[in-house]
């Protein structure tokens, strides 16, 4: 192994210990490498190995998935240092199906997904990151960093946030990151992939919902979708519609910086903040 890479070593590792007799590449992220496995041919798993610039927050989204138990998430079989053995899932995205234009049957299979992640269970991870330090982007970043006609959007989002965490809410463990292509099709049902592992209130699991799926800016900026959304996880979860919306708004800044930060477009949150800003005042 002397002249395998970190990930090789690690790969080779995994094969021996989990018994394994095939792996196939399937993505390497500034996360992760995953790998495809297979175990004689019969049964498909994946092994996710973490890197080290990221290893600390995929490892707290590893063991929120492992907490979930499958319930409403894909199962994790081990977790042995930075090496993940996990469930393969073989179907498509809900992603794919509001793009084939099934957004109100998908809004519908992630106010179930959400009901079962949120569901109760004991002995919640330790480690999940708070989310109040998840939106540390948004507080740190300077209002000059943003489009000079987008400054109030900013300015208005974050007095939103701030808002939302100086009022009471439940904490529970959250996955996130929940958004259309990170939930797959598989035989049990639609299964949530790659959380953060946030703790902090429910709602915010929904907001990311309102901006997404990629490659659907016309859905993103419908104010009919968005209330069609309220209304569903109104109804269904039981979830105040206003504090919905802040956070969704609060998100979409949130992603904005990010993005600003990284050098990449925020036309999808420029499209989105003004219609949930709207929607919030008008809740």
């Amino acid at each position: 192994m002397m002249n395998q890479s970190p990930i090789e070593t690690a790969l080779s590792r995994a094969m021996i210990r989990w018994s394994l007799t095939k792996s196939t590449p399937i993505a390497d992220t500034p996360g992760s490498a995953l790998f495809k496995v297979e175990q004689n041919g019969r049964n498909f798993a994946v092994l996710k190995i973490l890197k080290p610039a990221a290893a600390e927050a995929e490892r707290r989204g590893a063991e929120l998935m492992n907490w979930y138990g499958g319930n409403g998430a894909a199962t994790i079989f081990d977790i042995h240092g930075d090496t993940i053995f996990m469930e393969w899932l073989d179907g498509g995205t809900l992603g794919d199906a509001v793009r084939a234009g099934h957004d109100d049957q998908a809004t519908i299979a992630i106010c179930s997904l959400t009901a079962s992640l949120h569901g109760p269970r004991p002995g919640a991870p330790e480690n999940l990151l708070p989310l109040r330090a998840h939106f540390q982007s948004l507080f740190d970043t300077d209002i000059r960093a943003w489009p000079y006609t987008a400054r109030d959007l900013f300015a208005r989002a974050s007095g939103i946030t701030l808002k939302l965490f100086d009022r009471p809410s439940a904490q529970i463990p959250l996955h996130g990151d929940l958004h259309h292509d990170n939930i797959l099709s598989a035989d049990r049902g639609w299964l949530a992939i790659d959380p953060k592992g946030l703790l902090g209130d429910p709602l915010y699991d929904l907001a990311n919902i309102f901006r997404n799926p990629v490659g659907m800016p016309d859905l993103v900026k419908d104010p009919r979708r968005i209330q069609a959304l309220l209304d569903a996880f109104a109804d269904r979860l039981g979830y105040d519609r206003k504090r919905m919306l802040g956070w969704a708004a609060a998100h979409s800044a949130l992603s904005a910086c990010w993005n600003l930060a990284a050098g990449k477009s925020i036309a999808v949150d420029l499209a989105a903040l003004p219609l949930l800003l709207s929607a919030h005042d008008q809740a």
